[in-house]
C-alpha cells in the first residue's frame, strides 16, 4: 500500500511541477516576443489548480512527523527548509543581481536580508511551506475541524479582498494554508480517492472529463478568483490531478514524469537559471513573434530536464549538497541520523 500511495504522488508531483515551471516559461518568453503560443491555453487552464495540488500533496505525510518530538519536527521541517531557502536565496540573488553585488555590496546585503520578509522570486514556495509546518504544528491540539473553518474563512476573506495586507507573505499564508492543511487534515480520504480512481477506470475517466469541461468554464468566467468558486475549483483540481496520476501509477505509464516528480524540488530549485539562460538565447537570436509556442516548450523542456541532468552529474561531488542537506546543517541532538537529507524529504 505504502509503494502505490508513494507511485502516484511522485506522479501528481510531476504534473504540478511541470505545470508550474510551464507558467513561468511560458509568461517570461511570451512577455519577452509579445506575442501568445499554443501552450498558453494550457497554462491558463491550470490556473485554479496549479499551486492548490501542489500545496495539498505537501501536506499529505504531515500527520507521521506532526505529532512526534520537537526536535525532530523542527530538523527536518524547519531548519531544513531554511537551509534550502537561504542557499538557493543567495545563489539566485548572486547570479540575478551581479551588477549590484559588483557595484555596492551594502545594497546587495540589504536585497539579501529583505529577501526574509519579501521572498523573491520563485523561493516564495520554499518559504511559504516552512510557515505552513510551522503554523500546523503551533495548532495541532486544535480540533481538525476549527482550524478547516478559520483556513477556508482565511482564504474567502482573500478572494473577498477583505485580506489585501500588500506583504505577500501573509496574503499567500491566507489564501493557500486551506490547501496545505487540507493535504494533513484529510490525508486518509484523499488517499482512499485516489485508490478508488484506479481501480474505477471508466468512472475516473468519466469524471476527468466532466471536471475539465467545469474547470474550462470556470476560467474563462473568471471565477477561480472569485469567493467561494476560487476554493471549489481549487479542490476540484486537486481531486482531477490525483485521479490522473493513481490512473498512471496503475498502468506505469509516464516514468518520465514519475521521475520529474520524485525530483520536484530539484527542478524547482534550479529552474529559474536555464529560463533566464533560455531568455537571453531568444534575445540574442531574433526569434520572431510567431514562434512564441515553439520558444515556449523549448524552454520548459531546458527548464525541466537541465536541472535534472545537473543534479546527476553533482549527486557524488560535492556539489550534492545544493539538494541535500549535509549533517552541519542539523540540529546537534539530529546529527545520529543519516549525514544527507534530501531536499524535498
Amino acid at each position: 500500500m505504502t509503494n502505490s500511495r508513494i507511485g502516484w504522488v511522485d506522479y501528481a508531483k510531476g504534473i504540478c511541477i511541470i505545470l508550474v515551471v510551464m507558467m513561468h516559461a511560458v509568461h517570461r518568453v511570451e512577455g519577452q516576443l509579445g506575442a501568445e503560443g499554443f501552450l498558453s491555453p494550457v497554462v491558463d487552464f491550470a490556473r485554479p489548480f496549479r499551486m492548490p495540488d501542489f500545496f495539498l500533496i505537501s501536506g499529505l505525510f504531515l500527520s507521521r512527523s506532526l505529532h512526534g518530538p520537537l526536535a525532530e519536527y523542527i530538523d527536518r521541517k524547519v531548519v531544513h527548509f531554511f537551509y534550502f531557502y537561504v542557499l538557493w536565496h543567495t545563489i539566485q540573488l548572486t547570479l540575478f543581481e551581479l551588477p549590484v553585488f559588483a557595484a555596492s555590496p551594502v545594497e546587495f546585503i540589504s536585497l539579501w536580508l529583505a529577501g526574509f520578509i519579501e521572498p523573491s522570486g520563485t523561493l516564495w514556495f520554499v518559504h511559504m511551506l516552512l510557515i505552513f509546518y510551522v503554523v500546523t504544528r503551533l495548532v495541532r491540539h486544535v480540533p481538525v475541524w476549527l482550524v478547516f473553518a478559520v483556513a477556508v474563512a482565511l482564504q474567502s476573506a482573500f478572494q473577498l479582498g477583505w485580506i489585501d495586507t500588500g506583504w505577500s507573505v501573509a496574503d499567500r499564508f491566507a489564501n493557500r494554508y486551506v490547501y496545505f492543511f487540507s493535504g494533513y487534515a484529510f490525508a486518509s480520504l484523499v488517499f482512499a480517492f485516489a485508490a478508488r480512481a484506479a481501480a474505477s477506470v471508466p468512472l475516473a475517466i468519466g469524471g476527468l472529463a466532466a471536471w475539465a469541461v467545469v474547470n474550462h468554464l470556470g476560467v474563462s468566467r473568471d471565477l477561480h478568483l472569485q469567493f467561494g468558486t476560487s476554493l471549489l475549483l481549487g479542490m476540484l483540481g486537486a481531486a482531477a490531478v490525483c485521479t490522473v496520476a493513481a490512473l498512471l501509477v496503475r498502468f506505469d505509464w509516464a516514468k518520465v514524469l514519475r521521475y520529474c516528480g520524485k525530483n520536484s524540488i530539484v527542478i524547482y530549485l534550479t529552474f529559474p537559471i536555464p529560463l533566464a539562460i533560455m531568455l537571453k538565447i531568444i534575445a540574442f537570436g531574433g526569434v520572431p513573434a510567431h514562434f512564441a509556442g515553439v520558444a515556449s516548450l523549448a524552454t520548459l523542456m531546458a527548464c525541466i530536464f537541465l536541472p535534472l541532468i545537473f543534479h546527476t552529474l553533482v549527486k557524488n561531488t560535492p556539489l550534492r549538497d545544493l539538494y541535500e542537506r549535509p549533517a552541519w546543517a542539523r540540529l546537534p541532538d539530529r546529527l545520529s541520523e543519516p549525514a544527507k537529507e534530501k531536499a524535498g524529504a
